[in-house]
């Protein structure tokens, strides 16, 4: 077995995955302003940007050849309410930041997020009536979310909050207000994980959060239940998957794609890239080894893609191997 390893140009023949940026989502936390960006301290090298910092940002991902972002908003706390009625503000945030980023970079794919905890005073994902996540009334302001993000200009809606039906709902909705060409990439085994901390704070919803979210994300003891929620999305319309979070989840990848053999997709969340980052910074990890093998792992396991906060330095650590 040694002699295919013994060169870098016998290893490079032999390898069965590989790596590239087209792989790659960039999730981006968008704020309100001008020329102005914070830095996240949970998520050492993220940071917030206003609209006019990440259109730069997405100008220079795209040249590293990354074809898509992910947009999330860090709502103004006036702004958030028990009803969450600013997700479907058509001048929003998120709907604002999409026509600019459309308008200066109209080939980059733009992907927003459909859940409901950036605008919620409670933090959560849904509508909360009487201490109790309300699905159907969620579903009801989803879809209205969906549909001022697509007028917008959103190429991919991806509901996140893991509400029962939603993902047919919203295509139905999408279907019917002429948005037959908008894609749905469904959060579908997304799991009540103790990796989303840094997320919540990056979106500002961590301190206002009342108690869990298990009753509506999935158990971590939980792989049947995975295929199961995937089939029903897929049933639905979804034309792309994905499970969340990603590395302490590669089995789910795995047993999603071989089962159903669609695009699929995986969240390398915050959570995640805290730990790695948090070891790199201590010295105790080589910072772009483990980059591409922790990204390398997802497109074993049978990811088509990869939302990570890695992205760029991924993308252009990939750029340099290929130049030497």
């Amino acid at each position: 077995m040694r002699r295919n390893r013994k060169t870098a140009w016998s290893r490079a023949l032999i390898q069965e995955t590989t790596l590239q940026p087209q792989d790659f989502i960039w999730p981006l936390f968008i704020i309100e302003g001008e020329n102005e960006r914070q830095p996240i301290t949970s998520m050492p090298g993220v940071e917030r940007l206003t609209i006019d910092l990440a259109i730069d940002a997405i100008k220079q991902a795209q040249n590293l050849g990354i074809p898509a972002v992910a947009l999330f908003p860090n709502t103004n706390p006036d702004l958030r309410s028990e009803l969450a009625e600013e997700a479907f503000n058509d001048d929003n945030l998120i709907c604002r930041a999409v026509n600019a980023i459309k308008q200066a970079v109209p080939e980059i794919g733009l992907i927003c997020d459909v859940a409901l905890d950036p605008y919620t005073s409670h933090g959560h994902d849904g509508i909360l009536i009487d201490d109790k996540i309300d699905n159907d009334r969620t579903i009801e302001v989803l879809i209205k979310q969906a549909l001022v993000q697509a007028k917008a200009g959103a190429d991919v809606i991806a509901p996140s909050d893991m509400m029962d039906g939603r993902i047919g709902l919203i295509r139905q909705a999408l279907e019917k207000e002429g948005y037959q060409d908008v894609q749905i990439m469904a959060y579908s085994a997304k799991y009540a994980s103790s990796f989303y901390g840094p997320f919540r704070d990056a979106i500002g919803s961590n301190i206002k959060l009342k108690g869990d979210k298990k009753t509506y994300q999935m158990d971590p003891a939980n792989t049947d239940e995975a295929l199961h929620e995937v089939g029903l999305d897929i049933s639905e319309g979804a034309d792309m998957v994905m499970v969340k979070p990603g590395m302490p989840y590669l089995d789910i990848v795995q047993r999603v794609k071989q089962t159903f053999q669609c695009p699929t997709f995986v969240y390398q969340v915050s959570g995640e890239y805290a730990m790695l980052m948090a070891a790199i910074e201590n010295g105790w990890l080589d910072k772009d080894k483990v980059i591409l093998e922790s990204l390398i792992s997802f497109k074993r396991a049978g990811a088509n893609g990869i939302l990570t906060y890695f992205a760029c330095e991924a993308a252009q650590l990939l750029q340099d191997y290929q130049q030497v």
